[in-house]
């Protein structure tokens, strides 16, 4: 099993938790994320490590075209597929791109096995009962289909429908003929199911590039930065994708506060800073230029949070101090 995911969820604990299942995965990497460079491949990949979970680094720049026009984005991805020659660094980068076939996964469940129905349980139980049974079903019917598009070279399960997979299921149960039967007319090796699968192949998806849209007001994304993006859905005409090998100049050390010697931490770092200068109020953002490898927002969360815990002192909005002790009297503004 292969798990994709985005941006966002590459916390040591959690990958240490996927890797522990025994499952691979290929995720995408946090800009302030810092990776090692153990060891450099010969596909311009390296190997690192991340906790104590050892991964493979893919750096990738991709310049997609669309008409006249083109953009360029980058990716820098993680996985546990560590073999090169096996697994090569371009064909990861074209493999991530499917993590956004969740949704399709999504719309089965809720719109072609239920039909848009709620769940019909009435507790807590019931319910993960049923959902489980909704997964079981959908996870059985995949690798049918799967099953059925390998023994065809070229064929992408991509192409198989789910509509006519559990169509095809309902009039075997329904009709109770040839259930179980291992030699029923017309099954073969791939099965009733697979070969009407098979028969009613889907076009293949067209290649198209869309821009991310809100229609919130309030959120992040409504007045988003022109990054070259189209403003409707495209067909894409090129996809050019560049493996970057990693700079010379990386680091041999993870920034990770728990993995990094103590004087090398980022909490540490930042009370230096705060004891070297006591009668200085800090904002935040001259704090993250002083470290140097740690976004804006990155920093508002962790200082927040260190602030909660008592370890540093906040004195204003997005303002900072070393900790009092118990001679430090306390501002004017704070006595009750």
């Amino acid at each position: 099993m292969l798990a994709l995911w985005d941006k966002g969820f590459d916390a040591n604990a959690f990958l240490a938790a996927v890797n522990d299942t025994g499952a691979k995965f290929l995720g995408r990497l946090r800009a302030n994320r810092r990776t090692p460079v153990l060891s450099r491949l010969a596909d311009g990949s390296y190997l690192s490590v991340i906790g104590t979970v050892p991964v493979r680094v893919v750096e990738a720049q991709i310049t997609v075209t669309y008409g006249d026009c083109s953009f360029t984005s980058s990716y820098r991805l993680a996985t546990t597929l560590t073999d090169a020659s096996r697994y090569p660094a371009p064909a990861l980068v074209a493999l991530y791109h499917q993590r956004w076939e969740h949704e399709s996964a999504y719309f089965t469940l809720r719109h072609t096995i239920t039909n848009g129905r709620v769940l019909r349980s009435g507790d807590p139980v019931g319910v993960e009962q049923e959902m489980w049974a909704l997964l079981a079903l959908y996870q059985a019917l995949r690798s049918v289909m799967v099953e059925a598009a390998e023994p065809r070279p070229g064929t992408d399960p991509d192409r198989c429908g789910f509509t006519t997979a559990i169509q095809t299921a309902r009039d075997l149960v329904v009709q109770a003929a040839d259930v179980i039967k291992p030699d029923a007319p017309g099954a073969g090796t791939t099965g009733i199911i697979g070969n009407r699968v098979l028969a009613r192949l889907l076009p293949h998806r067209r290649p198209r590039i869309s821009t991310r849209k809100v229609r919130s007001s309030v959120s992040r994304y409504a007045e988003r930065q022109d990054d070259g993006r189209p403003d409707s859905s495209l067909p894409v005409t090129d996809l050019d994708v560049t493996i970057l090998e990693p700079e010379a100049d990386l680091p041999t050390v993870s920034y990770d506060d728990r993995y990094t010697p103590p004087a090398d931490r980022r909490r540490q770092r930042v009370l230096n800073l705060l004891h070297a200068d006591p009668d200085r109020q800090w904002h935040t953002r001259d704090l993250a230029r002083h470290l140097g490898d740690i976004t804006l927002s990155t920093m508002y969360r962790q200082l927040d949070r260190w602030a909660a815990h008592g370890l540093i002192t906040k004195t204003g909005p997005a303002t900072y101090n070393s900790p009092r002790t118990q001679s430090t009297p306390l501002p004017p503004t704070e006595i009750r």
